[in-house]
C-alpha cells in the first residue's frame, strides 16, 4: 500500500513516511479525499451566491443541533485554564522553544498553539519540521543551535503548556506529497502526521491531543474532521483510548452562522470555539466584495470592542459556548517588544484593555504572539475568573446576539491603503523566505508610538481584500475625494518599496523585496477579479513565475 504514496525528498521526510504511516495516510485519503473536494465545491457555491446573486450566508434550518439540549462532552481540565496561549510557527525550532519556555516574568503560557497554518511557510519542509519538532517537544528533547548568533535553545525545566496543534485547512493540497499521483489534502496530511507521531507520544504520556480546526465554513466540514478522528482511532491502536478534542476557529463568515452545528457535528471531539478575529474580517471582505454599500474604512481603525456587529458576533460565540458547555477562547495580541520602553508601555496598555474586554465578555483565554507580553495578556482572564465572577444568564443566550453584517463607521484614507500596501510587501518578502508570520511596522519611519505587529496570512488577506475592494468600487478618500484605482495603488506600492529598500541591506534581500512587490500586485489583481485563491495554494515555482512576469497592473 505504501507504494501509492510519493513524497519530495525534503530533509527529514523519509523518517516520517514509513510504510506504516503511508498505509494509514492512504486509508484516510481513500475515505476522506473525495468528500473534502466536494466540501470545497460547496464552499465555492456559497461564495458565488453571495458575490453574483447577493445572497449572503445565513443560519441553517431548525434541527436538533440548534434546538436540542445536548452539550459537548466534559472538557479536559487543562483546556479550561484561564490565561493565555502563545502562538507561533512550530516549524521554526527556535521560536517553538521560546514559546514553550517562561516569559520575562518567569511564567509559562497556559497553552502553546504550535502552528503549521497561517504562521507556517506552507511547504512540505515546514510540515515535516513541524512533525519532528512536535514529537521532540512532547518528549522534551527539542533543542536548536543558532550558529550565526551563537545561541543555544533548549526547553527549560518545569511543566510545559498544553499543546494546541493547528494544521493547514482542508481547502489546501500539499503538492509535494501524492497518493496515486494526485496531491494529498494538506489538512489530512498534517493531522495524520501529528496523530501518528506527536499524538502517540502524548497518548503514551496520558496527555490530551488537542487541535484547532482552521477555516471551517460549514458544519459538514466539522463532521469531516470527526470522521477523520474516528477512523484514526480505529486504525491506530495507540489512539484507541486517547483523548482527542478540537476547537473550531470561527474565522469565516459562514461559520458564524453554524457555530452550534459545528460543535454538534464534532460530537465526542468538540471542546470549544475561538474568536479568530483577523481571518473573520478577511472572510467578511470576500463575501461582501461586490456590494458597494459594504466598503470598509481603514482596517486598523476597525476594533472588535467598538464595532457593534463584530462585538455581537463574538458575544454570540461565547453564548453558544456557555449554552453547550464548550470553552470560548479569544483573539490575538500581536504587539512585539521594542527597544523603546514607551512603545512597550503603550502596547501593554492596549493589550491589557483588549484582554480585559474579552474576559468581561466571557472568554477564558486569548492568544499572544510573543512571550514579552504574555503576562500582560493573560492576567485579565486570571484575575476576573479568579475573583469568582460568572457570566450572566443573558450572556448564555445566543438569541441575544443576532448576526447582522454592516459596514463599520470610519474614514477611508489613502494612508490606510498605503499601510496595507507596505504590509503586503513586507509579508510576501517573509513568505518568500519561508516564514508565514513576520513582525511588521507599517508606520516604519513615521513619528509617534507604533510597535511592530506580528502579522500573518490572515492580515495579508485583509490587506489584499481591502485594497481590491476600494479599486473595484472606485472608492474615494474621505475628505480629499481622491479615487482609488490601479494607478494609485501601484504608486503607493512602489513608494513603499523604495522606502523599504533604503532601510534594508543586501542585494539578495533587495531582490526578494522586488519579487514581493510583483506578487503583491498579482494577489490584489486576483481579488479584483473575485479570485480569492490563498497565497498558501501557490507553489514557490508559481510565485517565481509571477515575479518574473510583467506587472499585474
Amino acid at each position: 500500500m505504501s507504494t501509492r504514496v510519493q513524497f519530495a525528498p525534503v530533509e527529514g521526510a523519509a523518517t516520517l513516511f514509513t510504510p506504516a504511516f503511508c498505509e494509514y495516510l492512504t486509508r484516510l485519503h481513500d475515505h476522506l479525499d473525495a468528500r473534502a473536494r466536494d466540501l470545497r465545491a460547496r464552499r465555492l457555491a456559497v461564495l458565488e451566491r453571495a458575490l453574483r446573486q447577493n445572497v449572503p450566508p445565513s443560519h441553517p434550518p431548525t434541527s436538533e443541533a440548534n434546538t436540542g439540549t445536548w452539550r459537548v462532552p466534559p472538557v479536559p481540565d487543562d483546556l479550561k485554564l484561564p490565561g493565555i496561549e502563545i502562538s507561533g510557527p512550530c516549524s521554526i525550532t527556535s521560536m517553538f522553544i521560546n514559546a514553550l519556555n517562561p516569559g520575562p516574568e518567569g511564567e509559562r503560557a497556559a497553552g502553546d498553539l504550535d502552528d503549521d497554518e497561517d504562521s507556517g511557510g506552507h511547504r512540505l519542509i515546514d510540515t515535516v519540521r513541524s512533525a519532528h519538532n512536535r514529537l521532540a517537544a512532547v518528549n522534551r528533547e527539542l533543542s536548536f543551535v543558532d550558529r550565526e548568533r551563537n545561541r543555544n535553545y533548549r526547553i527549560a525545566d518545569g511543566e510545559l503548556p498544553f499543546f494546541m496543534h493547528r494544521e493547514r485547512g482542508l481547502h489546501l493540497d500539499e503538492p509535494d506529497v501524492a497518493v496515486d499521483g494526485k496531491p494529498v489534502n494538506a489538512a489530512l496530511l498534517g493531522t495524520a502526521l501529528t496523530l501518528f507521531y506527536a499524538g502517540r507520544a502524548q497518548a503514551d504520556r496520558g496527555q490530551g491531543i488537542y487541535f484547532y480546526l482552521p477555516k471551517l465554513e460549514a458544519a459538514a466540514e466539522a463532521r469531516w474532521y470527526r470522521d477523520l478522528f474516528d477512523l484514526s482511532q480505529r486504525q491506530l491502536p495507540f489512539l484507541a483510548r486517547a483523548t482527542i478534542r478540537a476547537v473550531v476557529l470561527v474565522e469565516s463568515l459562514p461559520c458564524v452562522y453554524e457555530m452550534e452545528e459545528m460543535l454538534y457535528e464534532l460530537g465526542p471531539y468538540a471542546a470549544g470555539l475561538n474568536a479568530a478575529r483577523w481571518d473573520l474580517k478577511a472572510s467578511i471582505f470576500e463575501f461582501v466584495m461586490t456590494d458597494p454599500a459594504q466598503v470598509w474604512p481603514d482596517r486598523f481603525g476597525v476594533d472588535i470592542k467598538t464595532t457593534p456587529f463584530l462585538a455581537n458576533i463574538f458575544r454570540r460565540l461565547v453564548a453558544v459556548s456557555l449554552k453547550r458547555g464548550a470553552v470560548p477562547i479569544g483573539g490575538m495580541a500581536t504587539a512585539l517588544p521594542n527597544p523603546d520602553p514607551e512603545v512597550n508601555r503603550a502596547a501593554a496598555e492596549a493589550i491589557r484593555a483588549d484582554k480585559q474586554w474579552e474576559a468581561e465578555q466571557g472568554f477564558i483565554r486569548g492568544w499572544v504572539a510573543h512571550i514579552f507580553h504574555m503576562k500582560t495578556a493573560g492576567d485579565p482572564f486570571k484575575k476576573l475568573i479568579g475573583s469568582g465572577w460568572k457570566p450572566t444568564e443573558q450572556m448564555a443566550n445566543p438569541d441575544n446576539y443576532p448576526v447582522a453584517i454592516k459596514a463599520p463607521e470610519g474614514p477611508i484614507t489613502a494612508e490606510g491603503t498605503r499601510r496595507n500596501a507596505r504590509m503586503l510587501i513586507e509579508y510576501v518578502e517573509g513568505w518568500l523566505g519561508g516564514r508565514g508570520a513576520k513582525g511588521i511596522d507599517s508606520l516604519e519611519g513615521k513619528p509617534g508610538i507604533h510597535p511592530a505587529l506580528m502579522e500573518d496570512l490572515a492580515t495579508g488577506r485583509m490587506s489584499v481584500a481591502q485594497i481590491a475592494q476600494r479599486i473595484i468600487h472606485k472608492t474615494r478618500e474621505t475628505g480629499t475625494g481622491t479615487q482609488h484605482d490601479f494607478a494609485l495603488v501601484k504608486r503607493l506600492l512602489n513608494d513603499e518599496l523604495a522606502d523599504i529598500l533604503t532601510r534594508r541591506q543586501g542585494a539578495e534581500t533587495h531582490e526578494r523585496y522586488r519579487k514581493a512587490l510583483k506578487i503583491a500586485m498579482r494577489w490584489i489583481k486576483n481579488y479584483t477579479e473575485l479570485n480569492f485563491k490563498s497565497l498558501g495554494a501557490y507553489t514557490r515555482a508559481e510565485l517565481d513565475a509571477i515575479a518574473a512576469a510583467t506587472d499585474a497592473f
